[in-house]
């Protein structure tokens, strides 16, 4: 089987800023560092072919001992694949890496995610059990969804002002499957896609997947440029946009009302259908998010396509989302899901039914005060550890959007992993290996090992800045 050759000048730009200071140890190792960090990230497809080591290092601008020590690097830890006489493949270790016993435990800071709220998912999940007997005497493959939780979901928006019926909910196996859904019924290879910059990392890559490619429209702090997006649209025709309006993620912004009906004006006069995701709808912070978008469209309501799920409001091991859109959109989906998938869960749907009508009012105000509570001493311990970050605040959501004073997110990043904090580096919310002054750092971890995290990140800058450690503490205890 032909395996895929990666570009080096692509590679190169994927990398970003992965060099260090000759603090934080030899430039092999930040290059090694750099490359693994975009296997595990999938960013390089496993199989595929790495650029000779004289091709890459002269596209790094580096010595070729240094892209061999790399290589050598990552071969030893099962990252590589090599054989006599060709090119070195990318490869996944098939068995754990010895670690040394030095090594700190990994924190992880890749997913802004709470834990379940045991007790409620628990007693859902007995009821669905209960439940579940009239089902059993069919096969369980439905591709629209449980009536009873579509009816659920339908009511949630006819409450938050967006009347909506049950035969306008398709139930999906998660956001991501809800994503990969809409992708393959209305992407061809090639198409445009057009996204927020920075955007959620996992559509960029469904979009990968897909064949297609992003087309970034830049944010800023205050939010979304939408004379941009209007620009964008016009001028380079995507097949289908993207966007996340509350509590945005990475940035925890929402759209406004005013900037919710202009973009509606935009879809509906350049007909380009979009995808409006709202999977972090009830994790507001400050205030209630505003009506749903598609409450402000009047005409051509089939071009908004709306996806939820209870992962951020509930829990993550649920996976269970839905779109809700024109029964005829999600009669073009349907065609396409036999190819995919045949339903989701019954007895997860009957668990997320009950959360959303019984427990829903009791569970999510709990949430949220444990975010903010988060958010707060993420902000205290930015201003104790890393005096130099400017933390970007936004409304809602589970992440802080945090602007470097150089661009090395990349590198930080690296050193970071050695001391055991797993963090993705601004460029993988974004296309192209842009938003090196960025990370983006989720507040959900419990108290402790928050702290944990940030103290080591802030070690892991001094590693490669060079800078010495703050000497007094802001943190309110």
């Amino acid at each position: 089987m032909a395996t895929r050759a990666l570009d080096a000048d692509l590679l190169a730009r994927e990398l970003g800023n992965w060099r260090t200071s000759s603090r934080s140890g030899p430039t092999y190792q930040a290059l090694a560092d750099g490359l693994r960090m975009l296997i595990v990230d999938g960013r390089l497809p496993v199989g595929s072919r790495l650029p000779s080591e004289r091709v890459l290092a002269d596209a790094l601008r580096v010595s070729r001992t240094t892209v061999t020590s790399a290589y050598t690097d990552l071969g030893e830890t099962g990252y590589l694949y090599a054989r006599r006489g060709a090119r070195s493949t990318v490869a996944l270790p098939h068995t754990p890496v010895a670690v040394p016993s030095d090594t700190p435990a990994k924190i992880n800071l890749a997913a802004a995610a709470l834990a379940a709220p045991a007790s409620a998912v628990q007693e859902a999940f007995a009821e669905a059990a209960r439940q579940s007997a009239s089902y059993l005497q069919h096969t369980g493959h439905d591709m629209h969804g449980v009536l009873g939780f579509r009816t659920a979901i339908a009511e949630r928006y006819c409450a938050k002002g967006l009347p909506t019926y049950p035969d306008q909910i398709m139930v999906t196996s998660g956001a991501q499957h809800a994503i990969a859904l809409i992708l393959a019924t209305y992407v061809q290879p090639g198409d445009r896609v057009l996204v927020e910059q920075p955007t959620y990392h996992g559509v960029l890559t469904a979009i990968a997947t897909a064949g297609a490619r992003p087309v970034p429209v830049a944010m800023t702090s205050e939010g979304w440029e939408l004379d941009a997006v209007h620009a964008a649209v016009r001028q380079l025709a995507p097949t289908l946009a993207y966007l996340v309006p509350d509590n945005h993620n990475p940035t925890g912004l929402s759209m406004p009302v005013s900037d919710r009906k202009r973009l509606c004006d935009i879809v509906s006069e350049t007909r380009t259908r979009t995808i409006i995701d709202e999977t972090l709808t009830d994790v507001w912070l400050d205030a209630p998010v505003p009506p749903p978008v598609a409450a402000s469209l009047n005409s051509r309501t089939d071009l908004l396509i709306t996806i939820g799920s209870m992962s951020k409001s509930f829990w993550g091991g649920m996976r269970i989302g839905w779109i809700r859109a024109e029964p005829n959109v999600l009669a073009t989906i349907r065609a396409v899901r036999p190819s995919i998938d045949l339903g989701t869960s019954v007895v997860e749907q009957l668990a997320a039914a009950w959360l959303l009508t019984e427990r829903a009012d009791d569970v999510l105000p709990e949430r949220r005060d444990i975010l903010r509570g988060r958010r707060a001493l993420l902000i205290d311990l930015i201003a104790e550890y890393l005096p130099d970050w400017r933390p970007l605040p936004g409304t809602g959501g589970m992440s802080m959007w945090v602007q470097l004073p150089a661009p090395v997110s990349s590198a930080m990043c690296a050193s970071a992993s050695r001391l055991g904090v797993e963090l993705p580096p601004g460029p993988r919310f974004g296309v192209d290996g842009t938003l090196e002054r960025f990370v983006r750092i989720p507040f959900a971890l419990p108290d402790e090992e928050l702290t944990e995290a940030i103290e080591l990140l802030g070690r892991a800058w001094r590693s490669i800045t060079g800078s010495a450690a703050p000497e007094t503490s802001s943190v309110v205890i």
